[in-house]
């Protein structure tokens, strides 16, 4: 199928099922965990899942973690940016293909579109009232499975003085040692330096430019290249890392500008091949004995933040949903795109999937 064909296909079954609502009477899950892995292993064991991230391993722990729990389940995971996973997942549908079972991405807006477009399985854990409710659509067609916050990294062997506040990247001593995402290249991070100019004014970032950061591509690089680089590059605020900190680098969230946090969300496909087997991870990832087991936030009211971490919605400088509510003006990402693009040049380097980094 050429591009422009892809398009008119993808556009003309958007029209055909625009019309198929989302079915709002969908019943919570009342079977067991076991219950349902019973069913998922009937249906043949496998669930495929498109996983937003930026390094090929971000999934290794949920694939040994529901492996293990499950005997005889394989979880099948391809990492890669969600920007280009909800395209494929769209060339999936348009084409009559969908070998996908679920997506869990960081490209919030796509959600509400496949739910309009008929694209979706709605489905409802149980437990779903234990979800906050800012998490999940009211039908069941999408459901946030775990939070991901960007946060402060810097190594405390070359960093003496503590990292909080965006203004202490603008230290002399850290002059040419720094290393940020490209703010044109994730959505995510393009919203952490909305806030940090919000708070700061444009000055901080022409401060910033001053200091010679590295530019690179992926989320998880710069943590990586702190942790390897042997001070070359010491401190990054374009990533997430363990709070309050390893042995390789320590953590902080700042208290005066906001942060970013988000519910990585993810959704059932209504062609789903293997639907009971979704339903199983999804159930397993918003049950208590796995959120329990997260390190830090939870999306469920009745988990407790580990490492004394306050419930999400009473850490006053974040606002959770304030991502995925700018998402979904895709023209005025574009425009923040375009103003740092024109300042920083286009992302350059190769997919942080294949740099090696």
């Amino acid at each position: 199928m050429t591009p422009a064909s892809f398009f008119l296909t993808l556009l003309a079954a958007s029209s055909a099922i625009a019309a198929a609502s989302t079915n709002a009477n969908v019943e919570v899950e009342t079977r067991s965990l076991d219950e349902i892995y019973q069913a998922a292993l009937k249906e043949g064991g496998v669930v495929t899942v498109a996983a937003g991230g930026d390094e090929k391993n971000q999934q290794d722990t949920l694939k040994q973690a529901f492996e293990a729990r499950f005997p005889g389940m394989t979880l099948n995971v391809t990492v890669d940016l969600s920007k280009y996973h909800d395209g494929n997942i769209d060339f999936q549908i348009a084409n009559g293909d969908v070998y996908t079972d679920t997506a869990i991405l960081q490209t919030l807006h796509d959600f509400p579109r496949w739910k309009q477009q008929g694209l979706l399985l709605p489905y409802k854990p149980a437990d779903w009232d234990q979800i906050y409710d800012a998490f999940k659509d009211p039908d069941g067609a999408y459901v946030g499975l775990y939070i991901i916050s960007w946060l402060n990294l810097y190594d405390t062997d070359y960093v003496q003085e503590p990292i909080k506040e965006f203004t202490d990247y603008l230290r002399p001593e850290l002059k040419d040692k720094l290393v940020f995402t490209y703010p044109n290249d994730d959505d995510a991070v393009l919203f952490a330096f909305k806030l940090i100019l919000e708070k700061y004014g444009y000055s901080w970032f022409e401060q910033l430019l001053t200091q010679n950061p590295r530019w690179v591509r992926g989320t998880a690089t710069p943590s990586t290249l702190i942790e390897t680089s042997n001070s070359t590059y010491v401190a990054s605020f374009t990533g997430t890392g363990t709070y309050p900190g390893t042995l390789l680098y320590n953590t902080s969230y700042p208290s005066e500008a906001q942060f970013v946090t988000w519910p990585q969300t993810g959704a059932i496909l209504k062609d789903a091949p293997h639907p009971e087997s979704a339903k199983l991870l999804h159930s397993y990832m918003v049950s208590k004995e796995y959120q329990e087991a997260i390190n830090g936030w939870t999306v469920r009211k009745d988990v407790t933040p580990t490492n004394g971490l306050a419930p999400i919605f009473d850490v006053p400088n974040t606002n959770i949903t304030a991502f995925g509510d700018w998402m979904m003006d895709r023209a005025a990402v574009e425009r923040l795109r375009f103003f740092f693009e024109d300042r920083l040049g286009t992302a350059q380097g190769l997919s942080p999937l294949e740099d090696d980094i």
